[in-house]
């Protein structure tokens, strides 16, 4: 709920960072109700400037370089 809470004060009044490594669909599953989810999401969701990363992790890359 605290969640829920943070996202509610700052909605269309001031900025908000959201990182996951869920897709939005999964949040549902995670959050455990629905509704709850779909306040989430609603707020984040349609108003967001999304940055999509892809390729292989730095981690595993680094890894890769020092064996």
């Amino acid at each position: 709920a605290l969640l829920t809470e943070i996202i509610e004060d700052r909605h269309g009044r001031k900025s908000i960072i959201v990182t996951s490594q869920l897709p939005e669909l999964d949040w549902y599953e995670a959050i455990g109700d629905s509704t709850v989810a779909d306040a989430i999401l609603d707020r984040i969701v349609h108003t967001a400037h999304r940055i999509t990363l892809t390729g292989e992790s730095v981690r595993k890359l680094k890894a890769i370089k020092s064996r």
